[in-house]
């Protein structure tokens, strides 16, 4: 049994894309913190927030990080699931963590493309652009503490899958 596999980031860095296709290549299961959320609840993340605040919502999120913790697992996480100091440790002490890392303007280019807002409401109402510059700003440092590896999110999916196994194989000749 290996070690499960935490891929964190900001919204639109490509968390579920990357874990389908790195699921497939390591014959792993895949799980999604938010798809957990949504299903336990029966409620979508946005419909979460507005009924019962951010704050609320956090602590189910890091409930749902544990709930699907396991043995070969990829797990893609909710952007903000490196807000909570024990969210960032319980994934370094119980896996591989990945940061897929892309700069604001592509990120907010990708959510403009393909919005999903019933399961990604803004966190400030401003621009998407102008969110995801502040939230990579006041972020990236989370990310980088949580993260064992960070790979470059903005090349074609094959080519992420690629480094993060490469990342992989590395940690585990060491």
């Amino acid at each position: 049994m290996s070690l499960p596999i935490y891929l964190i980031g900001a919204r639109g860095c490509g968390k579920t894309t990357i874990g389908q296709a790195l699921s497939q290549a390591l014959n792993y299961a895949f799980r999604d913190t938010d798809h957990h959320l949504q299903l336990t609840t029966q409620r979508s993340v946005a419909e979460l927030v507005a009924a019962e605040g951010w704050e609320r919502f956090r602590a189910r999120e890091s409930e749902s990080l544990q709930a699907v913790t396991a043995p070969s697992t990829i797990i893609a996480t909710g952007g903000g699931m490196v807000l909570a100091e024990a969210n960032r440790r319980f994934m370094r002490d119980n896996g591989q963590v990945i940061w897929l890392n892309a700069p604001s303007g592509v990120l907010a280019d990708r959510l403009t493309r393909q919005p999903e807002a019933a399961q990604r409401p803004t966190l400030t109402g401003r621009p998407i652009a102008e969110e995801m510059g502040d939230i990579l700003r006041e972020r990236a440092h989370l990310y980088r503490q949580a993260a064992h590896h960070e790979v470059n999110a903005m090349q074609p999916p094959e080519r992420v899958v690629e480094q993060i196994l490469h990342a992989l194989s590395l940690a585990r000749a060491s």
